[in-house]
C-alpha cells in the first residue's frame, strides 16, 4: 500500500453552524450529501469531492498550536481572492512566500484555532 493523497479532514466542534458557515461563506466548499450518521455534522465539498468534514463534540476542543497535527493545508487557484474574502471576514491571516519557489501562502485558524494553510504556485509577484 503506498498513499497517494489526503482524502480529507474531520473537525470536531462545539460551534457546529459557526465552523460550517466559515468554511462555506469565507472559505469558499459547498455543503454536499452526508451520510445518515447518528450525531449531527456536515460534509463540505471542494470541486464536487468532500474534503471537510466536521461533527458535533461533545466538549470543548483545543487550538492547533496545543496539537501534535500543526495544521491542513488546501491549495487554491487565487490566493488574493481567498485572502479578500479573509479580510471582509475580519480574519487575521500572515502571508509568505516560500523561499525559492513559486508558492505564495496564506496561514490563519478556523473558529476552532485548527490553524490552516493556503497554497498557491504562479509567477513570482511579491506577496
Amino acid at each position: 500500500m503506498t498513499i497517494r493523497a489526503i482524502d480529507h479532514i474531520n473537525i470536531a466542534t462545539t460551534k457546529l453552524k459557526e465552523t460550517r458557515d466559515f468554511y462555506v461563506d469565507v472559505l469558499g466548499l459547498t455543503e454536499g450529501d452526508r451520510p445518515p450518521f447518528d450525531f449531527p455534522g456536515h460534509w463540505l465539498y471542494a470541486d464536487g469531492f468532500p474534503i471537510v468534514h466536521m461533527q458535533l463534540s461533545a466538549k470543548e476542543v483545543t487550538s492547533s498550536a496545543l496539537s501534535g497535527l500543526n495544521h491542513a493545508a488546501f491549495q487554491v487557484a487565487d490566493l488574493d481572492a481567498v485572502i479578500a474574502r479573509l479580510e471582509a471576514a475580519g480574519v487575521r491571516h500572515t502571508t509568505l512566500l516560500v523561499p525559492g519557489t513559486t508558492i505564495r501562502q496564506a496561514f490563519f485558524q478556523d473558529p476552532n484555532g485548527v490553524r490552516l494553510e493556503l497554497n498557491e504556485a504562479r509567477a513570482v509577484r511579491g506577496v
